[in-house]
């Protein structure tokens, strides 16, 4: 093969993954799963996970589809963040959220609710661990907290709530985007309350320390985003990067997160040697969402569609 043939086959194939990328990135999909958390007897529970929209207006086919998920009929919305590409995109993010206003729902914010997207270079999601925080327009963030709040959701950045399902009382403990380091888990630290049925955790950036410490809290699951799966990935490899200290193999999907034994001093009376004991280690299940959008200058995903999750919440046999 000469060497312009060659040349030219290696273009084919660039324009063709190219435009492939940007079409995948608006094939939208839903993701079901089923885990078993709840009270024996207990009704099931079904939790729709939304994250990583970063709407801009004119996001039309996006918003359509947001518009389609109250057919899902979810009992709870858990929001992890990042709703916002642009300033503007409010008034179309409420609208295509629609119905889904209507359903008890809770919520926090990611990077990119306070500040809008900046230009990268698009090699660097192939780079190991986190970006650099770069700040631009701040966006208003205020305006949606008040829109969500007044429509019935409840925000839980380094708060803690409970909310009434059914007969259920779920308590949800959240933090503060901790990509931008505005966590504040120490605020909310402890288990469950004594009348929760359930403990769940809520983050946008599913970065270890704040894993670790709401499974240690007795967290029966965690909702997170942020890492958009990797969003460039590799066909038969998987995930290259998460964009935080999460490994790549659980950027996206169900999986069990198990928080290190952690090193107590033990000993009450202090004329007694104090040793050193390693409680028990905890586990929790870790839902991570692939996200929905992408930055409005990298508008492609490979071998990773954009998604919403929709968790069914069972009694423990």
């Amino acid at each position: 093969m000469s060497l312009r043939a060659g040349l030219g086959l290696l273009t084919v194939a660039g324009a063709t993954t190219v435009a492939y990328s940007l079409w995948e990135a608006q094939a939208y999909r839903i993701r079901h799963e089923e885990i078993a958390v709840l009270p024996a007897g207990s009704p099931d529970v079904r939790v729709l996970h939304l994250s990583d929209i970063h709407l801009m207006p004119g996001h039309t086919k996006r918003s359509q589809w947001l518009s389609t998920l109250i057919e899902l009929e979810p009992d709870l919305i858990i929001n992890t963040g990042d709703n916002l590409a642009h300033a503007d995109a409010i008034p179309d993010l409420l609208h295509a959220f629609g119905g889904l206003l209507d359903t008890p729902g809770a919520f926090v914010f990611g990077s990119n609710d306070y500040y809008a997207p900046v230009v990268k270079n698009p090699l660097s999601y192939i780079r190991r661990g986190p970006s650099k925080i770069r700040h631009a327009q701040e966006l208003p963030w205020q305006d949606l907290q008040s829109a969500l709040e007044s429509a019935g959701w409840i925000y839980v950045g380094n708060r803690r709530q409970q909310v009434t399902i059914g007969p259920l009382t779920v308590e949800l403990v959240g933090v503060d985007d901790p990509h931008l380091h505005r966590d504040d888990y120490a605020a909310v630290q402890g288990p469950a309350s004594a009348d929760a049925d359930v403990l769940i955790g809520i983050t946008h950036a599913p970065y270890l320390r704040i894993l670790d410490d709401m499974t240690r809290d007795g967290a029966a699951v965690i909702f997170a985003g942020h890492t958009h799966g990797g969003q460039i990935c590799l066909p038969g490899y998987g995930t290259l990067v998460t964009n935080c200290d999460l490994d790549a193999d659980r950027a996206k999907g169900l999986s069990v997160h198990q928080a290190p034994a952690e090193v107590r001093a033990d000993g009450s009376d202090p004329a007694l040697e104090i040793t050193k004991t390693a409680a028990p280690s905890a586990t929790a299940w870790l839902e991570v969402s692939a996200g929905i959008g992408t930055s409005p200058f990298t508008p492609i995903r490979l071998a990773c569609r954009p998604e919403a999750v929709l968790i069914t919440l069972t009694a423990l046999g």
